[in-house]
């Protein structure tokens, strides 16, 4: 949802007009003061300074993950995430710069209060020393207050001379607390209806029995990916070669576009959400989602009789999420036995990943299997960037010592981000079309996607939540299924491609390669 006016975007706040508004708060905190009796203005001001510098403290935690992750803080529920950034800020800059950074924001989020509450406590003083002089300082702000807000005047656009932030801003963030309240039981109604839940096994899928499914999520490639004319050229120059070259092979493709529930992070709300065919938006949804029983995309191919396999080269520490998902089989970064150099947040290149798994999994006779990868080589800061090498020559991963690049992670402008941001997600889908071509054939059917958009550093504000999504099978049968889709040929969909939302696509995959489902859940015949 967009953000209201008090959770506004930081670049719509800080602006030199911005410093001009007017704060209704303030005009009343001082009004309040002067008119208190002596033994209760010093509690009162010190309440009043605390709570202005906890909305300080609230106000730089919305602009912090307007820049993250394109929304404002939530108050309920977003917590759990510092816990995630500190573990990013370790992989990125090391365990010693992620302490720091954290110690920094702790005392900053401590300081903060205390300065404010001590400056506020300061300016009370002053208020009653110039009793007179504040008197009729506070009419003539209150009545300059009123004159603009019945006319509406603003010296730039969303920004309001009267204007009353504080207010909002509390006012903003107990509606989002009432909302994730009200919406635990809606999302209960929704997980509870699912027209796939009673399908025997021999009905679903029917449309893929013998193929190998692999459903790779590719970190952090967005729609802008495709479209920016500072990525474009390079990435959909890889995209179109790739094609040529599976066309070659006797491959063909079709691309579409999904929006994604999260944007700049999150992955794992994304992929809960394609798998499940429900909305998870939120870490709520998520944990909801696991303490259930919905049929996911994995458990209908297990339930149809594929071996279902999870390949998670991220997972670095235990991952309950693995239960839920049910896979016959899974990897974690200690599973895939890599012996090389990490690569700032990825563990390992994406081309090992594969590698590991084609050795594991595909190499000799095989029962059709499914498996979930999520690929990382492209997840930020993306200072640090994996070189192809020869599958053959892959091995344990050491020959990585050899094959890579980096640039410095704090001593990058944007341009180099986002530079950097672009050659990471050609290395990926690069590598996808090397193991395609390498180790693909008639019984391999390959679904890649994006998992959400990079940060606003990358794409800008106001960017889209859109990824692409494309099929590729050497079995012209499994695409001539899919052409009621409406998506593209190709491996990059074009600006009128198909947007889904990301939660239909289980049940629109699941109706598409079985039977129809019928109004009570049941195959229809």
């Amino acid at each position: 949802t967009c953000p209201s006016r008090s959770l506004l975007r930081v670049s719509d706040r800080l602006t030199p007009a911005a410093f001009l508004r007017i704060p209704l708060e303030g005009v009343v905190a001082v009004a309040l003061l002067l008119v208190l009796p002596a033994r209760v203005r010093r509690p009162v001001a010190g309440l009043l300074g605390l709570a202005l510098g906890l909305l300080t403290v609230l106000k730089l935690l919305d602009a912090g993950f307007f820049v993250a992750r394109d929304r404002p803080f939530d108050v309920l529920l977003d917590w759990t995430l510092f816990d995630d950034g500190f573990g990013f800020l370790t992989d990125s800059v090391g365990r010693l710069g992620a302490a720091g950074a954290a110690g920094g924001v702790l005392l900053l989020a401590v300081a903060l209060p205390v300065l404010v509450t001590l400056a506020v406590l300061r300016l009370t003083r002053l208020v009653v020393r110039h009793h007179t002089g504040t008197v009729r300082a506070v009419a003539a702000l209150a009545a300059l207050w009123l004159g603009c807000a019945a006319f509406g005047v603003r010296l730039s656009p969303g920004v309001p001379v009267a204007d009353r932030p504080a207010a909002a801003l509390v006012a903003e963030h107990l509606a989002q607390v009432r909302s994730g309240v009200r919406d635990r039981a809606a999302f209960a109604d929704q997980a509870a209806t699912d027209p796939f839940r009673n399908v025997p096994g021999d009905r679903l899928l029917t449309g893929l029995r013998g193929k190998d499914v692999v459903v790779a999520f590719v970190e952090s490639y967005g729609r802008d990916a495709v479209e920016d004319p500072e990525f474009a050229p390079q990435v959909d120059g890889v995209l179109d070669a790739g094609y040529r070259r599976l066309r070659a092979a006797g491959y063909d493709a079709r691309s579409g576009f999904l929006t994604s529930p999260t944007f700049g992070g999150g992955s794992w709300l994304a992929h809960d959400t394609l798998l499940s065919g429900l909305w998870i938006d939120n870490d709520q949804r998520h944990r909801d989602l696991l303490a259930g029983d919905r049929l996911t995309l994995n458990g209908a191919f297990h339930r149809a009789g594929w071996q279902t396999v999870g390949v998670m080269p991220a997972a670095t520490q235990p991952w309950p999420e693995g239960k839920f998902f049910g896979y016959d089989r899974y990897y974690d970064a200690a599973k895939l036995g890599y012996r090389g150099p990490k690569f700032s947040y990825a563990p390992m290149p994406d081309q090992y990943t594969l590698a590991t798994f084609q050795r594991r999994e595909r190499t000799g006779p095989h029962a059709p299997l499914m498996a979930e990868i999520p690929l990382v080589s492209s997840h930020s800061p993306w200072s640090a960037i994996p070189k192809p090498v020869d599958w053959n020559a892959v091995g344990d991963g050491t020959i990585f010592h050899q094959a890579s690049t980096t640039s410095d992670v704090l001593d990058r402008d944007t341009a180099r981000i986002r530079a950097d941001y672009r050659r990471s997600i050609e290395y990926t889908l690069d590598t996808l079309v090397s193991y395609l071509r390498t180790y693909g054939g008639n019984d391999l059917v390959l679904i890649f996607l994006g998992d959400h958009q990079p940060a606003t550093a990358v794409t800008g504000e106001g960017a889209s939540r859109d990824v692409p999504i494309t099929i590729v099978a050497h079995d012209r049968a499994v695409l001539d299924r899919v052409a009621g889709w409406g998506w593209q040929d190709g491996l990059r969909p074009g600006p009128d491609a198909p947007v889904w939302r990301m939660d239909t696509f289980r049940d629109r995959f699941l109706t598409t390669f079985g039977p129809q489902s019928g109004a009570d859940g049941s195959p229809s015949h």
